[in-house]
C-alpha cells in the first residue's frame, strides 16, 4: 500500500515544489496543490508536477453558483486529478454537479470548516453549536449530495466515519507530536488522524520546512 501522506506544496516557486516533490516521492502517497500554486502556474505548472508521478491532489475548495462550478470542474477535468476539493457550505445542487462534472477517477470531496477555524470563528459567522456539531451536518450533507468523502480535521473525523462508514476523508492540519502548530487550530498527530479513521494526511510545513525534507517524510512515515 502507499503512503497516505500527501504533501502540501503551497508555494509559488514551481522550481521549489519539483525539488520537494521528486525529493520525497517514494515516502509520500501524492502532493496536494491549492490556491497559491494554481494562481501562480496555471494548469500547466499542475502539469509539471503531475509528471513526475504522483497522483495530485488539486484544492481549490470552489465555492460558487451551481453552474460556474460544475463548469470549472469540467475545465480542470483534463488535469485528471486524483481528488478535488469544493466547500460544502456551496449547498447540495452545487456539490451534485461538481461530482457530476469531475472525471469517473477522482474523487470530489468537501471542505466542511478549515482547521484554521474553532468554535468562535464559527459564532463570528452566525454557525452556531460546536465545531464537531458543524462538520457533521456538513459531512451529511456531502454524502447525501454523492460526494466521495469530506475534508475535516483530525478532531471530528471518528464522528464523520461513523455517519459515513464508506467515506473517504482527507484530513489537514496534521502535526507530529514535536511540531509547531503555526496558523492551526484544531490538530491532531498523524497516527492519531489514522487511527480516527482519515484516508489520507496532507502534511506540509513539517516536511517542506524540514532540513532534509526525505527523512522528515520517513520519520512520519513511520509513525504510521
Amino acid at each position: 500500500m502507499s503512503s497516505r501522506i500527501y504533501l502540501a506544496l503551497d508555494t509559488t516557486d514551481l522550481a521549489a515544489a519539483k525539488a520537494l516533490a521528486t525529493g520525497v516521492r517514494h515516502h509520500v502517497g501524492g502532493v496536494k496543490l491549492g490556491l497559491e500554486f494554481f494562481c501562480a502556474h496555471g494548469q500547466p505548472g499542475v502539469r509539471e508536477i503531475a509528471a513526475l508521478g504522483l497522483p495530485v491532489f488539486l484544492d481549490l475548495k470552489l465555492h460558487d453558483i451551481p453552474n460556474t462550478v460544475a463548469k470549472a470542474v469540467r475545465a480542470l477535468a483534463p488535469l485528471d486529478p486524483a481528488i478535488l476539493t469544493v466547500h460544502a457550505g456551496g449547498g447540495r445542487a452545487m456539490m451534485e454537479d461538481a461530482k457530476a462534472s469531475a472525471p469517473p477517477g477522482t474523487k470530489v470531496v468537501a471542505v466542511t470548516m478549515l482547521t484554521s477555524l474553532d468554535a468562535n470563528d464559527l459564532a463570528a459567522t452566525g454557525v452556531e453549536g460546536s465545531a464537531h456539531d458543524h462538520v457533521v451536518r456538513l459531512a451529511e450533507l456531502a454524502r447525501d449530495s454523492g460526494l466521495d468523502g469530506i475534508v475535516c480535521s483530525g478532531a471530528e473525523v471518528a464522528a464523520a466515519k461513523a455517519i459515513w462508514p464508506k467515506g473517504f476523508f482527507v484530513v489537514p492540519g496534521v502535526r507530529p507530536i514535536e511540531d509547531t502548530l503555526g496558523d492551526q487550530k484544531r490538530v491532531v498527530t498523524p497516527r492519531a488522524a489514522l487511527d480516527a479513521g482519515a484516508s489520507i494526511l496532507v502534511i506540509g510545513r513539517p516536511i517542506t520546512g524540514a532540513e532534509n525534507p526525505d527523512t522528515a517524510a520517513r520519520a512520519i512515515g513511520a509513525t504510521l
